[in-house]
């Protein structure tokens, strides 16, 4: 196959940052999805519906001339949300709530640092059909950070599904072969976003050849095992997992750096990825449900009616961008050859 055309897809998970960064992230999406999911993770987060209004505002502003582009908005869940602040943020269009593990991630300081003092919230959002969206992992120093997924899955997330079955849940940016077994036996009520990265790249991709710090991101890159689990469950065609890139931009000094933030840049080519992706898994019959159908089934949104159209054609991803404050980030896999191309 040389072309292929998709209904136009939406990211259900990313982060666009704030500032100068919106300059840049917010063009590399719209050039290829119609809507996007905006993490709250903001500094501050984004705690309440005018802030997400307030962010909203922002992110529409960085829009190129003439983009319909939609950001999505989210709530930051912390030990102060309150009933009042889910239900106000549904009334003011806001899409879903977020549930960070305190310290699971950047910026995740001001996060809820027990689940069960939320469950209070989850109960108004089962009642609202308001959509959780969690990061799952849990951060206890004792638990190594290849299982942290597998821990909370079935230490907090098991419970949660039990005591709120009809409570719309999206595990994101999942990473192992337990959580994509965990949501393929679930109800339809649970899904999953699935990353660039973490189909494209195991953890001998982060430290093989010396540490590669814009292959880290959070969820870390799991054994080639989980790798093969994810790229199954994307070629098996089934709704209960669609397209979230989890892009998440850090100036270069912060990622070449004793930081090390996490977070892997994959806006700018994100969709010739996941194209080049079910190629390889002689699936491509299957990518439109995958980014353009799923997603918006499961947010109960309306599908795009326009489309887009990718052609075989080599291309090379940029080394660096230099944001307009001169500093330079470096995209995922900056340098290598792309085969599927959008076509301008």
């Amino acid at each position: 196959m040389k072309e292929i055309t998709l209904l136009t897809p939406d990211d259900w998970h990313l982060h666009f940052r704030s500032g100068d960064m919106l300059k840049e992230t917010v063009p590399a999406t719209a050039r290829c999805f119609q809507r996007a999911i905006v993490m709250p993770n903001t500094v501050p987060p984004i705690t309440n519906a005018k802030m997400a209004l307030d962010y909203k505002r922002h992110i529409l502003a960085a829009r190129p001339e003439g983009s319909t582009f939609e950001p999505l908005m989210t709530l930051y869940l912390t030990n102060d949300t309150s009933s009042q602040d889910i239900i106000d943020a549904k009334a003011s269009g806001v899409t879903a709530a977020k549930y960070y593990p305190a310290g699971a991630t950047t910026n995740s300081d001001a996060a809820c640092s027990d689940m069960l003092d939320l469950y209070p919230i989850f109960k108004v959002m089962e009642e609202q059909d308001f959509p959780l969206l969690i990061h799952g992992e849990v951060t206890d120093n004792e638990i190594d950070i290849f299982d942290r997924e597998k821990v909370f899955i079935d230490r907090n997330l098991l419970p949660l599904v039990e005591k709120f079955p009809q409570l719309r849940i999206v595990l994101e940016h999942i990473t192992t072969q337990d959580a994509v077994e965990f949501i393929a036996d679930a109800s339809d009520y649970l899904a999953a976003t699935i990353t660039p990265q973490h189909l494209m790249l195991n953890r001998n991709d982060l430290l093989v050849g010396g540490i590669q710090p814009h292959n880290y991101c959070l969820p870390v890159l799991k054994r080639n095992t989980h790798q093969q689990a994810l790229r199954q469950a994307v070629a098996s065609g089934s709704k209960k997992f669609f397209l979230g890139t989890d892009s998440a931009p850090h100036e270069k000094q912060h990622k070449e750096s004793a930081c090390g933030c996490a977070g892997c840049y994959s806006a700018l080519n994100a969709l010739e990825l996941y194209t080049t992706v079910f190629e390889e898994l002689d699936a491509l019959e299957k990518l439109e449900g995958f980014a353009s159908l799923y997603g918006p089934d499961f947010y109960k949104l309306p599908r795009n009616t326009s489309t887009i159209t990718l052609i075989k054609q080599d291309w090379q991803i940029p080394k660096a961008i230099i944001l307009p404050n001169g500093e330079p980030i470096v995209p995922f896999l900056a340098g290598k050859t792309v085969l599927w191309k959008i076509k301008e």
